[in-house]
């Protein structure tokens, strides 16, 4: 089963990556114009068995940006599971970033920024469908029962991201990803990237 899952993979992101090999272009040179340095922003995160890869965005983000209301913001959802506040979009979202470049509230509302996680797939880093990829520090303040969401590889899209997406705590996100690893299988994977699209386009769940 997990060779099928990784060929469906393999074959659905080399698919979309032809595609929309359009997409890329413009958005790369969007993204060039309308703010200095590079197109595709590269981050370490913790992948399948705790191994670091380097994940790979469209950049969305000022070069040098401080981070430190959104690492404070985050921190205290994972710590004292506090539901999103009036200042977010959701988890991981603040509403005003002071980060984002013009276009990168747009790559981000679109979740185009996520596009170059293809390649991550392709490389076998991701999966289509997995737990979210977190950082090296957000995955240090996870309590230990949810130590298993790294036991699969991480997804571009999963199943707390088509199942209440901004309205859900963070407990609740991690609980939804382990019973993802606890169920895993190639249906609820198909299921999911259909859910997604939705999601995506209407920024509504419909789990």
């Amino acid at each position: 089963m997990a060779a099928l899952r990784r060929f469906v993979d393999v074959c659905v992101a080399g698919l979309l990556l032809a595609l929309l090999v359009g997409l890329f272009a413009a958005v790369t040179v969007i993204v060039r114009a309308t703010s200095r340095g590079p197109a595709i922003f590269r981050q370490q995160r913790v992948g399948k068995d705790g191994r670091l890869f380097t994940l790979y965005k469209f950049r969305t983000m000022r070069r040098e940006a401080d981070d430190s209301s959104h690492r404070e913001y985050v921190s205290r959802l994972i710590t004292e599971d506090a539901p999103p506040a009036g200042g977010a979009r959701g988890l991981y979202k603040l509403q005003d970033d002071p980060r984002l470049t013009p276009v990168g509230g747009f790559l981000r509302r679109t979740s185009l920024d996520e596009l170059p996680q293809l390649m991550n797939v392709l490389r076998g880093d991701m999966a289509l469908v997995g737990p979210r990829p977190v950082l090296p520090w957000e995955a240090a303040l996870f309590d230990p029962r949810y130590q298993a969401r790294f036991s699969v590889r991480p997804g571009i899209t999963g199943l707390w991201q088509v199942s209440g997406r901004a309205q859900l705590t963070m407990r609740e996100a991690l609980d939804l990803d382990i019973a993802y690893v606890e169920q895993q299988r190639l249906g609820l994977d198909l299921r999911i990237l259909l859910k997604t699209v939705p999601v995506v386009l209407f920024r509504h769940a419909t789990w």
